[in-house]
């Protein structure tokens, strides 16, 4: 099978020269994992794991040693106990499944995932996994009870046999540092029959734009959980009034609101008045339809969904993409904000996006050593920088338009780390180099920007279960070296 006929989403990386692996394993059963582990370990070839291939550095599927490709697409059910509120899900089913299958059996019921429905859910839920719930109930990994896990000697640990060190860890720390994670054991969450939503376009000038971005940063995570207030940034072509072409910048304000479309207006009205938000500017839709909105699978006008969408896993728009994310703890000043802006116009109409978005809610409550994600309490909101192209011989090109803008707003962002998110993999972060994979003060400097002080406990737990490092990657989580006696 070719790898570009293959599930990959980031065509950044189905060139020709692309590592392509040995084999690919398409597993049907944990038996097949066992014995690909096994045998790989046997042959001295590495194990690159994939679930949905939206990898932002292709790690999951690419590798510079001689390695083999575990590709979960084929283990991917979703089984869900609607008494309990849980679900058993294999690590190859994508969230569009996910939630299809949570809602099928239950249309008040749903789970805090990703807004991408061909993401796939091994990956996204071992390093985190945010998305319009997080607010509200946290992140996909704070919402996990159980898993099963292949670990180096082929054996299949649920959280009991695996013990809490490794139940930990697997949830934000990257699950392919310490094994092949087959399934997940979910909690599912309460949602609203019907939610609320806007997506209000604002094209103005940029002094005036950025009069409601410092409103919108210094509001919008002090909101109750019930409102997400989001907002993105992206060029595109118009006519003016004397038939011009001109490139000017739009952005767009949207919401999801567990509420009526009443209590929604009034509650703009009186924080954010400078929106303008009208009852007209609101959709009242279920909640299976709000994901499916902003899923990126459908286009913005259309309201009679299909949630059979949600299946298909070449659903949505391909292209070539990177993206880096930071995590702002203090407002931004307005003149900055001005420039950050602004740099949207150095990249082709359309390439470039920027994404504000909001924290607060519970995300202030949970502890940042429950799991390995620390990026909790004192996040004002997140900023993706993304620019996603067709043709493969510009990456280079927009990856440094992207390096550009990440390295202009490093004064306004987290520091000393600089925090940085494990499911947005950046390489720019450093890497490991093949003489030294367990080098401890290499791996440091990315580890705690990813982890924060998760780090070292990380660490620990990897020298505990896999000390000879045979699952690693570019940027894992190195052992400590054994002390000989």
């Amino acid at each position: 099978m070719s790898i570009l006929n293959s599930t990959i989403q980031n065509l950044r990386f189905t060139s020709e020269t692309t590592p392509k692996p040995l084999v690919i394993i398409t597993p049907l059963n944990v038996s097949h994992i066992q014995g690909t582990i096994l045998c790989s370990k046997k042959v001295g070839l590495q194990i690159r794991t994939r679930s949905g291939g939206h990898d932002a550095e292709g790690m999951s599927y690419i590798s510079e040693v001689p390695f083999v490709i575990v590709d979960l697409r084929n283990m991917h059910s979703v089984k869900i106990d609607v008494h309990s509120q849980t679900a058993w899900v294999e690590a190859g089913a994508t969230l569009g499944e996910v939630y299809y299958w949570i809602n099928e059996n239950n249309e008040n019921l749903s789970f805090p995932a990703g807004y991408c429905p061909t993401v796939g859910a091994g990956g996204h839920f071992s390093g985190g996994g945010y998305g319009a719930l997080m607010r509200n109930y946290g992140l996909a990994a704070d919402n996990i009870i159980d898993a099963h896990l292949v670990n180096v000697d082929g054996k299949v640990l649920d959280r009991k046999s695996m013990g809490e060190d490794l139940f930990w860890a697997i949830r934000g720390g990257g699950g392919e540092n310490f094994g092949i994670i087959a399934a997940w054991k979910i909690r599912l969450v309460a949602v609203p029959s019907m939610s609320t939503i806007f997506s209000v376009k604002k094209n103005m000038e940029i002094h005036e734009l950025v009069k409601l971005v410092n409103k919108w940063q210094n509001i919008a995570y002090m909101y109750e959980k019930e409102l997400l207030l989001f907002t993105h940034f992206i060029t595109r072509n118009i006519t003016d009034n004397q038939g011009k072409n001109k490139t000017t910048i739009h952005s767009y304000f949207s919401s999801i609101f567990h509420g009526g479309v009443d209590s929604l207006v009034d509650l703009m009205n009186k924080s954010f008045p400078e929106l303008g938000i009208k009852k007209t500017d609101c959709k009242q839709l279920s909640w299976i339809d709000t994901i499916i909105f902003y899923s990126g699978v459908v286009n913005y006008n259309t309201t009679n969904f299909k949630k059979e969408i949600l299946l298909d896993r070449s659903g949505g728009r391909k292209a070539a993409f990177s993206i880096k994310l930071d995590y702002v703890k203090k407002p931004i000043p307005e003149t900055a904000m001005v420039t950050i802006l602004e740099k949207l116009y150095e990249e082709d109409v359309g390439v470039g996006m920027f994404v504000f978005y909001p924290y607060g809610g519970i995300m202030d409550e949970i502890s940042e050593s429950a799991i390995p994600f620390p990026h909790r309490a004192g996040i004002m909101y997140e900023i993706w920088y993304i620019a996603s192209w067709e043709k493969q011989e510009d990456n280079e090109k927009h990856i440094n338009w992207i390096r550009n803008v990440y390295n202009f707003t490093t004064p306004y962002v987290s520091q000393n780390p600089r925090m940085a998110y494990l499911n947005y993999r950046d390489l720019d972060l450093g890497k490991t180099n093949f003489e030294s994979p367990n080098n401890y003060t290499q791996a440091r400097i990315w580890g705690e920007k990813y982890f924060g002080k998760n780090f070292n406990r990380l660490v620990k737990v990897k020298t505990k279960v896999d000390p000879d490092n045979f699952f690693r990657n570019e940027q894992s989580i190195p052992p400590l070296p054994l002390r000989h006696h």
